[in-house]
């Protein structure tokens, strides 16, 4: 009974993200069917656990990868939001950023705008950086100049990670996703979604059952550590944004691409 209790308080920290669930859960049941006697019993199938999903996702990751570089051309310039790299996985493609790093090693000349993804800043802090690193040419622009970059035809194509992909496609992820989609659409570019099919919740009919979690004030009132809004101000801060799927050109998985009709072509790949 505790260690179903630990479960599901490790599933309630982050109510958006389908994966944690997925993961939390295959390691309950991997634990449940050993029949442990110990509680080292217990600890150690469910570290064997874990770093078996750990070895999947990176396999997961590569395939995605390699799946999606296709729809990426030469010399296109890719605008992405958030993370969604090896920071945000097991490690070496990730999802999003792994569709980029397969394009550019299969010698494709590609450059990429990461929106810096307030009010966490996790473009600027953490995909600049991955990028940077793995010598991607990569810019760095504030959220509110991606419509700009669009107008100008500095962006070719959109790719961007998802925390829960619903059954008829529609997509949560981080905040500020959804306002993306409609700037690409009004300037007819490829808005792409890469995700292993575990974020694919078939059990939620569209994006409207999505729960979306909110987080602490401060991360909109402070930037590292100092107050930039008034003291009382009300902030309103929700983590994650849902996207219609009729503004997704496609969704990358593991075992192929899907399009629309997604209801149908998810459940083909399932």
């Amino acid at each position: 009974a505790e260690f179903d209790e630990i479960c599901r308080v490790i599933s309630s920290t982050r109510p958006t993200a389908v994966n944690l669930f997925w993961a939390v859960e295959r390691v309950r049941k991997a634990v449940r069917d050993a029949g442990p006697k110990t509680v080292a019993d217990m600890k150690k199938r469910a570290a064997e656990e874990a770093v078996k999903i750990l070895k999947e996702d990176l396999l997961i990751n590569e395939k995605m990868g390699r799946n999606g570089a296709r729809l990426i051309a030469d010399g296109d310039a890719v605008l992405t939001h958030c993370n969604a790299g090896a920071l945000a996985t097991a490690g070496r493609f990730g999802t999003a950023l792994g569709v980029i790093k397969a394009a550019h090693l299969d010698g494709k000349r590609i450059r990429v705008f990461a929106d810096e993804t307030r009010p966490f800043l996790q473009g600027a802090r953490l995909t600049a950086w991955e990028l940077k690193k793995e010598g991607i040419d990569v810019t760095l622009i504030t959220d509110s100049m991606a419509g700009y970059c669009m107008k100008k035809g500095l962006v070719q194509k959109v790719i961007v990670g998802a925390d829960r992909i619903a059954k008829n496609g529609d997509v949560a992820h981080k905040i500020g996703t959804y306002t993306i989609a409609v700037l690409a659409r009004t300037h007819g570019i490829p808005f792409y979604v890469a995700a292993p099919l575990s974020t694919i919740d078939f059990e939620i009919p569209d994006g409207e059952h999505i729960p979306i979690e909110e987080r602490d004030a401060k991360e909109v009132s402070h930037i590292g550590g100092r107050r930039m809004a008034p003291d009382g101000v009300k902030i309103f801060n929700p983590a994650f944004d849902v996207t219609p799927n009729e503004y997704v050109s496609a969704i990358i998985t593991e075992r192929g691409i899907a399009e629309r009709p997604f209801e149908q072509s998810l459940e083909k790949l399932r």
